[in-house]
């Protein structure tokens, strides 16, 4: 695995190269940090843990103003997933977004929005995220993403901010949608493998970003009032909600596939439907409804052939929930939310490495899968139809093992804290004679 990790950098170190620099060490020095360490995967926590006897210095210039292409970072990624025989076939994208809560609005992007993670409109961050997902090896990763500016951000009252944080002067607002087709865009342009896109109904009610996906396949969940017809002559439309709450109804009660807690088991119901496009005209499409054990509903819209089998649309319609493992091993096993820089090169920065670093696990994951198959008899061991796969904490514990974060000496310490002590002065004195000339 060390040397799986060495060569993994080897094959990235190209990507942190400008004119003047190859900042490659700084890169494996944030990858251990996130790799190794529990907790407080800050800029500065990291570069003191891995790199005792740094200034501390270097590795907040290589993530904050250093002008490295976050972008060649996700391209070297999906050509590697490209280069993937394994992953060949079988590819599901799925755009979502993860909110990071912020403290005040001096962070690139942050506003009073939407927090999905906390269920409430208050001051955060909003990526808006590409995962790439291979459901029949149980692989996940992020391979895309870029920060939601909300449309405040480019009035006059945000220029100086905007100029302080480094956003590029040719950014102008687009939607999460619109992101998101670019993010799409890229990906096909560089040809990376994929059967079909999924995504929540922030996408999937937007009949823009339905017609920009052209002959795309995709499974993207619209709301409950989204309006349908049974048939292209039909004149009156009504909600999808009303097609899953009549009695004709035909439900099936389906066992979809084996998930981390057990079995996704729901009942489904598939239609042919005709809803409006983005020009307001009928289009066929396919409608598969989701009734939970617990009652909840869910729609999705399909685009497949009319001769698709039900079983493949069911599935398909499923795929959605790999993003809620991206995100959650993002931020609970590499510190992605542990972000607390303001500067927008920062996050796009801290967001790419972590990309890359869940890449190298999943890549970890699928050479174990491969190279260490399982005895058949644990199955009837744990009664499991499908036994767990390496972990991401697994992967953790092994490197932590083998990569171990030097330990300070008494003398180290004592630097270490001069260092910091000095550190800490200076940024103070700084701050002060700021706000005196400004006072002035």
């Amino acid at each position: 695995m060390a040397k799986d990790l060495l060569g993994f950098y080897r094959r990235f170190r190209a990507c942190f190269k400008t004119r003047t620099h190859n900042g490659g060490s700084h890169a494996w020095c944030y990858w251990r940090g996130q790799l190794t360490m529990k907790d407080r995967r800050n800029f500065a926590n990291i570069e003191r843990r891995v790199k005792p006897d740094s200034d501390g210095q270097n590795l907040q210039h290589f993530m904050s103003d250093s002008p490295w292409s976050s972008q060649a970072v996700y391209q070297q990624i999906q050509e590697e997933i490209r280069e993937e025989s394994a992953l060949q076939k079988g590819g599901v994208l799925i755009l979502d977004e993860s909110a990071d809560e912020k403290a005040g609005e001096a962070s690139a992007g942050a506003a009073r929005q939407w927090n999905g993670r906390e269920g409430k409109v208050d001051i955060c961050q909003v990526a808006t995220c590409l995962a790439f997902a291979h459901p029949v090896t149980g692989l996940w990763t992020l391979v895309d993403s870029e920060l939601f500016l909300p449309e405040p951000w480019f009035d006059q009252s945000h220029q100086e901010l905007r100029e302080k944080l480094g956003i590029p002067a040719e950014r102008v607002f687009q939607t999460k949608p619109e992101l998101g087709l670019v993010m799409i865009r890229r990906a096909v342009e560089r040809g990376l493998p994929f059967q079909r896109i999924a995504a929540d109904d922030l996408y999937g009610r937007n009949r823009a970003f339905r017609a920009g996906l052209g002959n795309l396949l995709y499974a993207l969940d619209v709301p409950k009032n989204t309006p349908v017809c049974l048939s292209a002559r039909a004149r009156k439309r009504f909600p999808v909600v009303n097609l899953a709450v009549r009695h004709k109804t035909r439900w099936r009660r389906i066992e979809v596939c084996s998930v981390e807690r057990g079995m996704l088991v729901a009942d489904f119901a598939v239609e042919r439907v005709w809803t409006p496009n983005q020009e307001g005209q009928l289009e066929a499409l396919w409608l598969v409804m989701r009734r939970d054990l617990d009652g909840r509903l869910c729609f999705t819209l399909l685009n497949d052939p009319p001769d698709t089998a039900h079983e493949v649309l069911i599935k398909a319609s499923c795929q959605r929930h790999f993003v809620e493992c991206v995100f959650e091993e993002a931020k609970s096993e590499l510190g992605w939310d542990d972000f607390c820089a303001q500067k927008f090169r920062a996050w796009e920065h801290h967001t790419a490495l972590t990309a890359a670093a869940l890449w190298f696990i999943a890549q970890v994951k699928l050479d174990w899968k491969q190279h260490y198959p399982r005895d058949p008899s644990l199955n009837k061991v744990f009664e499991l139809e499908v036994l767990p796969n390496l972990s991401t904490a697994n992967v953790r514990e092994f490197l932590r093992a083998i990569l171990p974060l030097p330990k300070l000496g008494v003398e180290q310490a004592r630097r270490l804290v001069v260092k910091h002590f000095v550190h800490r002065a200076r940024s103070k004195s700084s701050r002060r004679k700021k706000q005196q000339e400004n006072s002035s």
